[in-house]
Order: C-alpha cells, then structure tokens, then sequence
C-alpha cells in the first residue's frame, strides 16, 4: 500500500472515531491516522476501544485501535471527568483497552 492511500484509509477511520469520541466527550480531535507495521505504513486499525491516559498536562479520553495507536482523543481534562467518558463510552458499547497506548 502506498503511503498516500494509507493516509487517505486511515484518515476515514480516525474520522470515524472522533465523531464517536465527540457523542461522548463533547469535543474530540484527530490523532493517528496512520502506523509503522513490519516497515511500511499502514491505516490505523478499523477496531474502536476506549482508554484513559495521563499526560504531563493533564488526562485525555483516547479512542484507540486493536494495537493501542490513538485515533482520537478529547481536551486535556482532570482524571475524574476523562474517567466519565470513558464509563459513558464503555456503556455504549465501546470495549475498554488496557495495554499500552501510542499517542505518537
């Protein structure tokens, strides 16, 4: 796959999952839209899971694939309402993720 058309298939699937961030967190932004894999560029993963991270600023909401890489995420927040959408996202039927998340 060239890197343009993953950009363009990851960039749908990131899409997605911030509009489904945005149902529950009121806000959310685009993060990864592509990951390294074997030495090529592929899309992000089409799966959605939920999870909470603490960055040095604050904590963020993520939407994350099968592998952790974050499609999309909320504002910076304090860690009580970051947990709020998360439990608000889990409730909709978005399954926890508890391995490690790439921001980056």
């Amino acid at each position: 796959m060239q890197y343009h058309q993953a950009v363009r298939i990851g960039q749908e699937r990131a899409r997605k999952s911030q509009m489904n961030l945005f149902t529950h967190a009121g806000f959310a932004m685009l993060t990864l839209t592509v990951k390294k894999s074997e030495g090529k560029f592929v899309p992000v993963g089409e799966q959605e899971f939920v999870a909470v991270v603490d960055k040095h600023d604050g904590w963020v909401t993520v939407i994350v694939d099968e592998e952790g890489y974050a499609k999309a995420q909320s504002k910076v927040l304090e860690e009580n309402d970051a947990r709020e959408i998360l439990k608000k996202a889990v409730a909709a039927g978005i399954p926890e993720y508890t391995g490690k998340v790439r921001l980056v």
